[in-house]
């Protein structure tokens, strides 16, 4: 019997076997793909994801694949532009976005290496009841043979769509209509900082990754998507072009497509209840947001921080478990909601009066510059953010 099995390997389930088995605790990791394998992502991690990958040992092993530290950000919108960097966060001030088939292997691998057993190209089907309580999943090995696997604790970290969180009836809690569709890939021979452009209707993202690639990925909104894919290549192109010229002019000047363009138009938007007796969901299975704000990693990690913090010591102890699992229904939501109703209010594509006015008054401090981007990446509060510096340069060009 194990202590915990994750079923899903990605960066929330990875991650989560990993701070477990730090912990002690003897875990087995199971997903249905065969790693290292790519996924439909973003890359970027925002500084209170490095801080975390830092604290787990494996920010080392990160840097060593070669994906550049991301230590600027150009924000531009309309005729206002931020460029800085995000206020230090536990040590930490660079963003670093490694290619996801890097990133994955390597927290599975830190994981194996603090003791997790790990079984790839192996699905689970369903959990394993007894009464009320998950007590285990029912798994197919690469060979198709049925396969049951029991511990004291099962979480679910299979993704948005997750197949766990049905089987163990997770209700959404809160729940929002899609917002923006995205379409993205990969040049080369760009010169490219953390890039963020913005026009009513359209937006913009360049982050550099991996091998001199910068991914470049235009955002539209939900109701242009079956338009847009229609000649996704054209209108992507026609994005970066419009919403973005500088960008535009250095892929004229010498960039390379070298991928083909993947894209989605089912960015959902939830939490569901995230634990139940026996159970528990991290990452994408839990809680899903619109990608603009890329928080989804970050995210992740924290997830899997918060449920390792609330199981603590008490595993072996039912009675103490379920009331841990309890305690991490309770604050998942409340540490993640602030970004989720943040990465709303920007994936509606709106360019409002107000918010241009509060960016030309960021912009013109360097030190509100860096509490803005540090607020993005959810290292400030947007309430200790509205500080009295620019409360008082909004109400003088009020």
């Amino acid at each position: 019997m194990y202590d915990v099995i994750v079923v899903g390997a990605r960066v929330a389930g990875a991650s989560t076997a990993l701070v477990l088995a730090q912990a002690g605790y003897r875990v087995l990791l199971v997903d249905r793909a065969r790693f290292p394998s790519d996924t439909l992502s973003t890359h970027y991690i925002h500084q209170p994801g490095i801080a975390r990958l830092a604290r787990w040992g494996v920010l080392d092993a990160v840097k060593a694949t070669g994906c550049p530290a991301l230590s600027r950000t150009v924000y531009q919108v309309e005729d206002v532009r931020l460029d800085g960097g995000a206020e230090e966060f536990e040590g930490q001030s660079a963003a670093y976005a490694p290619r996801r088939q890097l990133l994955d292997k390597i927290l599975i691998d830190a994981a194996v290496a603090a003791g997790a057993e790990f079984r790839d190209a192996c699905s689970a089907s369903g959990p394993v009841w007894d009464g009320d309580r998950v007590v285990g999943v029912h798994c197919r090995s690469p060979q198709g043979t049925p396969v049951q696997e029991r511990a004291r604790l099962v979480v679910g970290a299979d993704g948005m769509r997750s197949t766990f969180a049905k089987g163990v009836g997770a209700e959404y809690t809160v729940q929002d209509p899609l917002q923006s569709c995205i379409y993205y890939t990969y040049w080369q021979g760009l010169r490219t900082d953390f890039e963020l452009y913005e026009r009513p209707g359209r937006w913009i993202g360049a982050v550099p990754t991996n091998d001199g690639a910068t991914m470049i990925a235009g955002y539209y909104p939900q109701q242009d998507f079956d338009r847009v894919r229609g000649d996704a290549l054209h209108f992507y192109l026609e994005n970066i072009r419009t919403t973005s010229p500088d960008l535009w002019e250095r892929i004229a000047q010498g960039g390379e497509r070298v991928e083909r363009l993947r894209g989605t138009g089912d960015q959902q938007n939830f939490f569901r209840r995230a634990s139940g007796p026996g159970w528990a969901l991290v990452g994408d299975a839990a809680h899903h947001k619109d990608s603009i704000t890329a928080r989804g990693i970050s995210d992740a990690f924290l997830q899997a921080d918060l449920l390792a913090e609330c199981v603590g010591d008490g595993l072996q102890d039912p009675a103490r478990l379920d009331g841990a699992l309890r305690r991490y229904a309770e604050l998942h939501e409340d540490e993640l909601f602030e970004g989720y109703r943040n990465t709303l209010f920007v994936s509606r594509l709106e360019v409002t009066p107000e918010r241009l006015a509060m960016l030309r008054a960021v912009s013109e401090s360097p030190e509100l510059t860096g509490r803005y981007f540090a607020s993005a990446a959810g290292a400030l509060s947007v309430e200790d953010f509205y500080d009295d510096e620019l409360h008082a340069r909004l109400s003088a060009s009020a």
